[in-house]
């Protein structure tokens, strides 16, 4: 069973990590992650992120001096037809806060993508962080579970 078999709804949330597989081909997750965006680019789906994704997938090629990869990850983490990149809000941090103080092991930035991914009522949030594994009510897709 793939991924788009376990999708619930038309409207998925994409964490960071996800991105990361994609843009910088994670061979064991290529097969998966090509039926995702396949879904995407044909019009079957609809992703959000948040534009804090931009900013956590920026570290690593700041650090290194990866100007390319940058680049790629700038080009492709800004709204399209098939990915919404929305702001974070003053009621998102609230939410956020909320969800961090009911499950201190996770992090703020996961309760940001968490909260984003409930203010825009996704069905499905798309990560491989095992840790956000039942912290929400959203259906959680784990990448390294499904593929």
């Amino acid at each position: 069973m793939g991924i788009i078999d376990n999708i619930k709804g038309e409207q998925i949330y994409l964490d960071t990590n996800i991105f990361i597989y994609a843009l910088e081909a994670f061979p064991e997750y290529v097969n998966t992650l090509t039926s995702l965006f396949t879904a995407l680019d044909e019009g079957n789906l609809k992703a959000v992120t948040s534009e804090l994704t931009l900013a956590e997938l920026l570290i690593k090629p700041l650090i290194t001096k990866n100007d390319h990869l940058q680049h790629v990850y700038q080009e492709t983490i800004q709204s399209s037809d098939n990915l919404e990149v929305i702001p974070i809000s003053r009621q998102i941090f609230i939410d956020a806060a909320k969800i961090r103080a009911q499950s201190t092991t996770i992090h703020l930035p996961d309760a940001i993508h968490l909260a984003s991914a409930k203010a825009c009522y996704c069905s499905s949030f798309v990560t491989n962080d095992k840790r956000l594994k039942g912290i929400s009510d959203i259906n959680m897709l784990i990448l390294s579970d499904i593929h």
